[in-house]
């Protein structure tokens, strides 16, 4: 007897441990520990958008309120959590911080969704939870930019919309409770909205669809919108957020209106991979299914064709299509990786009424496999590249840095980039030949990692100079713009950054021509640097933009790698 209850306890303890809800918490634990650590990262290409979040995070810490104090290319949510993150964790890695923030809100929802799927088949709430824990922990792309391994710090906000968008399709395919599920669909939803527009429309796209399919009821529908209409108004009437964020929207895509169709097709082609044995799957499941769903057709009754609709073949193509839609702006992402909880319904379904594992289920097995598994292993096998090569890597030097500090490189990499400094610098006539032709020195310049050592150099000796200037002269500059596409001198130095001026300033997509309020905020500011080491063609973009603004402004050379631009108040205090 005492053995049998000795079992039965055992029995119960295993059962807990490997339970989605428990496998969660216990991964957010590790993330905790790990954030807690002095942890480093391999520099990788475009690690220089991380910065931006930094530069968020300091205008928020002073107040600024996103879209009505400056203008920023995406929604504002990732850029609260790494705040609040900051607060928690602030020696964290912040590559690990702002990637990892986003668990606040997927864990919870997928915890809502899994434990309803817990109830009745373990294995199918696993099956879902370890390829979505995969892609929520380590912090890469699934399409490889650059051929050397190393941290992927850009199209950051556009993997967090995947994991969104994960848990999204989760909730809709396998949630029956009304309940659960408008939760999960108005916090899912408002998390895309506050993330990126082209999530949001396409978690639309897939909210509209179940509600065909009759995943949705009238009521559910009805109400998820009010309580997001909601959140919205509240959102406007405590800080005018929401009117100003539909204002930058329609800016961002007047700088990057094109055809449609064009981008389509490129996104298409980007995940040609995953579409294509995805869609063939779709074909077979029809094909194979199609007299019954031809016997619902032909009922001509509204719950048979919303069956019919809701067939897993739909449910692929649904996906297929939201996801190509949103991949048509992006860069860097987790593109399509919520394939996978709308393909595993059919290999359910085939595994349990094919007889011998007939092959029906072979051939749908094998198709699922070609869409998931790559964009998984891919994953897997660059964090493997990335961290096991690191074991030979150097610690970038610096004593201004901060967190942004963190990262490490080879040996190799790191003379290089200290060598180009000093060749920016005896070599500035040949960068302003590369403005005048309107190109980079290298068609990917910006992957280069010795680059991003490079600029992280340039911004550590930049600060030692403002420093040394400020001491001498007896001042303090305390807004400071940086006219590059990113400014973490305001967040290295405890400073301000000037209201009304876009962060993540690519000339080209994302800042728009500054208004009155822009221009005068830039007037106002007490310190403008230009970067020299190089020229680049978007800097001279960007000081042509301000340039109306700076009339007044006294150029001076800081060191070697920045111009400075003083204000005239401060000016007139310089001896």
């Amino acid at each position: 007897m005492t053995m049998a209850v000795e079992h039965t306890s055992t029995v119960k303890r295993r059962g807990w441990l490997t339970s989605p809800v428990s496998v969660l918490a216990m991964v957010a634990f590790v993330m905790m520990v790990f954030l807690a650590l002095p942890v480093n990262v391999p520099i990788g290409p475009m690690y220089w958008d991380l910065f931006i979040y930094f530069d968020a995070a300091n205008r928020l810490f002073s107040g600024q309120v996103p879209a009505t104090d400056f203008f920023a290319p995406v929604g504002p949510l990732g850029y609260y959590l790494f705040a609040g993150g900051v607060k928690l964790f602030a020696s964290a890695q912040p590559l690990l911080l702002v990637h990892w923030s986003l668990f606040v809100v997927t864990a919870p929802l997928m915890a809502v969704a899994l434990w309803q799927v817990d109830q009745k088949s373990r294995a199918t709430a696993l099956a879902l939870l370890l390829p979505f824990l995969v892609f929520a922990i380590l912090p890469f792309n699934t399409r490889e930019f650059y051929s050397f391994p190393g941290s992927d710090g850009f199209g950051i906000y556009n993997r967090q919309v995947c994991q969104l968008l994960y848990v999204l399709i989760v909730a809709l395919i396998y949630l029956r409770d009304q309940r659960l599920l408008l939760i999960s669909i108005v916090a899912g939803m408002s998390g895309l909205f506050l993330t990126k527009i082209t999530g949001f429309v396409s978690g639309g796209l897939l909210c509209a669809f179940a509600f065909a399919a009759g995943r949705l009821s009238l009521r559910t529908a009805v109400t998820s919108a009010v309580l997001f209409l909601g959140i919205l108004g509240i959102l406007e009437i405590s800080s005018g957020f929401t009117l100003n964020y539909f204002a930058d929207i329609l800016a961002l895509v007047v700088m990057n209106e094109g055809s449609l169709l064009p981008r389509f097709l490129q996104a298409a082609s980007h995940t040609f991979g995953i579409v294509a044995p995805a869609g063939l799957l779709a074909l077979a499941l029809l094909f194979h299914d199609r007299a019954h769903l031809l016997e619902k057709l032909r009922s001509g009754s509204f719950p048979g064709i919303a069956r019919v609709i809701d067939h897993e073949a739909f449910w692929i193509v649904a996906v297929l299509i939201a996801g190509i839609f949103f991949e048509t702006q992006n860069t860097g992402s987790q593109a399509l990786i919520f394939i996978w909880p709308a393909v595993l319904p059919a290999l359910t379904r085939l595994w349990q009424t094919e007889t011998a594992r007939g092959p029906a289920f072979l051939a749908a097995a094998a198709l699922a496999a070609a869409a998931a598994l790559p964009p998984l292993v891919n994953t897997m096998e660059r964090a493997a590249r990335t961290y096991i090569g690191a074991i030979k890597n150097v610690e970038l030097p610096n004593r201004n840095l901060k967190t942004l500090g963190r990262v490490n490189m080879r040996p190799e990499v790191l003379r290089r980039s200290e060598k180009m400094l000093d060749f920016y610098v005896r070599h500035r006539e040949t960068y302003a030949d590369f403005i005048r032709i309107q190109e980079l020195p290298a068609y990917m310049y910006y992957s280069e990692f010795d680059f991003q050592a490079a600029h992280l150099l340039a911004i550590d000796g930049a600060m030692d100079a403002i420093r040394e200037l400020e001491a001498e002269q007896g001042i303090r500059f305390e807004t400071i713009l940086n006219l590059n596409f990113v400014n973490p001198f305001p967040w290295l130095l405890d400073r301000q950054a000037p209201l009304h001026v876009a962060i993540g300033a690519d000339p080209t997509r994302a800042v728009p021509p500054p208004d009155t309020d822009a221009l005068e905020a830039v007037r106002q500011t007490d310190l403008i640097l230009h970067p020299t080491c190089p020229l680049t063609t978007a800097n001279a973009d960007l000081l042509k933009i301000y340039a109306p603004a700076m009339q007044e402004h006294e150029r001076i050379t800081l060191n070697q790698c920045f111009d400075a631009y003083l204000s005239p108040e401060m000016a007139d205090r310089i001896e």
